[in-house]
């Protein structure tokens, strides 16, 4: 299969570095001219040039700003007032004793997570729908729907998404624009790496210590690993292609067969 995004312009929020910088990465490699986002100049300039080289294009720009802020959202819609595919990948996770999440904490999880997304898809889809053509993306994840005790915060975020993305795919009917969440199972980035770390120990090998976290902590995984960044990418990629055109109002999964049910 062939995926040609020539013409299409995608945006990719928190985009500097994991899943985000292997969807923008992906989305390059297909011809789309991408721009990365982050909260810092450097990051973002990094990020930019990590895609260019990667991927061997240069249609590669960044939008600087913090998406859990409305100010912050206006500045990249600035700096993007149209985009034909918008990933809202942007993402906060960590583990927390339930009782002790307070109000404050569980706001900050709603703000970047749900929140971010729902600013840059009020902005932006209306000129898709006005195009007839576009791609909304939002990056679920596993515990929207196996929601761990140690994640309640969390995985209320995703949950969200997935309403979120059924919503306004409801929306965009008939537009020619589709709207899907993509439901990533647990993925091998650097913030999982800690993670993990976090709940078996530091003195393990790498290897050691990722299959005694599957084992105690991820046991559904049927691929019994932790996933790869361009393995979520790929589904991404095929999502904002005219081959998915079908696809809407979705919660596809890229979980490694994580999530014990026929449908999410």
């Amino acid at each position: 299969m062939q995926i040609d995004l020539t013409g299409r312009t995608a945006l990719v929020t928190g985009s500097t570095q994991g899943i985000g910088l292997a969807i923008a990465t992906g989305l390059a490699r297909a011809g789309a001219s991408v721009v990365v986002n982050g909260r810092g100049e450097e990051r973002v300039a990094e990020a930019v040039r990590a895609v260019r080289s990667d991927s061997g294009g240069d249609r590669v720009s960044g939008a600087v700003g913090d998406l859990a802020t409305a100010e912050g959202a206006a500045a990249v819609v600035e700096a993007v007032p149209e985009a034909d595919i918008l990933v809202n990948n942007l993402g906060i996770f960590g583990s927390a004793a339930p009782l002790e999440i307070e109000d404050a904490e569980w706001l900050r999880y709603f703000e970047v997570n749900v929140l971010s997304a729902v600013r840059l898809i009020r902005a932006l889809l209306p000129g898709m729908k006005e195009r007839g053509w576009g791609r909304v993306l939002n990056l679920a994840s596993d515990s929207a729907v196996a929601v761990p005790a140690e994640m309640i915060h969390y995985g209320m975020t995703k949950t969200a998404l997935l309403a979120v993305s059924r919503g306004f795919a409801k929306d965009a009917a008939g537009t020619g624009v589709t709207v899907n969440s993509v439901i990533a199972g647990p993925t091998h980035t650097g913030g999982v790496e800690e993670f993990v770390r976090e709940l078996v120990g530091e003195e393990l090998p790498w290897e050691e210590a990722q299959r005694a976290f599957m084992v105690a902590h991820r046991p559904q995984s049927l691929v019994q690993r932790l996933i790869e960044p361009e393995e979520i990418a790929h589904m991404v990629v095929y999502l904002a292609s005219p081959y998915a055109s079908a696809t809407t109002g979705g919660a596809v999964r890229v979980d490694g067969g994580y999530v014990d049910s026929i449908l999410p």
